[in-house]
């Protein structure tokens, strides 16, 4: 499994928030107000995602106490982030698109709440993509010990192509 990219992430942001854009222009008069309830749950999974990252890397590194980390708890938390980061890019893609439309009417009450509501929200995805990508780094299995004091002659040292 590969690392996510971080332009992946962009490109996705950069589709919803043009989506998100385009169909806030056609339907905005009907639309209700922008939800608030996605700042803390954002902001909330940031936090313990970056918990989790610098517990994972403390005990990967040989740190923590206890019983080691199993490997399938680790390749949950792989996904976990992978998910996170793709969801984050998503919301803060379609808040982004909705924050670009409403700075046209920011001297108007409701819009310039939604405005101030949509700039929060973008700024939690971006700390939830941030938090993710920091798990997921966490996650990787560390390198292994050099072998400086076993002994040289044990090894082979021929090669297939010479």
């Amino acid at each position: 499994m590969q690392m996510t990219r971080p332009g992946t992430l962009a490109g996705i942001f950069a589709i919803c928030a043009v989506a998100a854009w385009l169909a806030v222009r056609e339907t905005f008069t009907s639309l209700p107000l922008f939800p608030v309830s996605t700042i803390p749950v954002l902001a909330a999974l940031a936090v313990g995602e970056t918990f989790v990252a610098r517990y994972v890397r403390n005990r990967l590194a040989g740190r923590g106490a206890g019983k080691p980390l199993a490997p399938i708890a680790v390749a949950r938390l792989v996904a976990l982030a992978k998910a996170s980061s793709a969801a984050a890019a998503v919301i803060g893609g379609l808040s982004a698109g909705f924050l670009v439309y409403m700075l046209g009417s920011l001297d108007k009450t409701i819009p310039a709440r939604d405005a101030r509501v949509a700039g929060i929200t973008v700024a939690c995805a971006a700390a939830l993509t941030a938090a993710a990508l920091y798990l997921e780094r966490c996650c990787r299995a560390p390198k292994p010990p050099d072998d400086d004091d076993d002994d040289k002659s044990y090894f082979d040292t021929w090669s297939w192509h010479q």
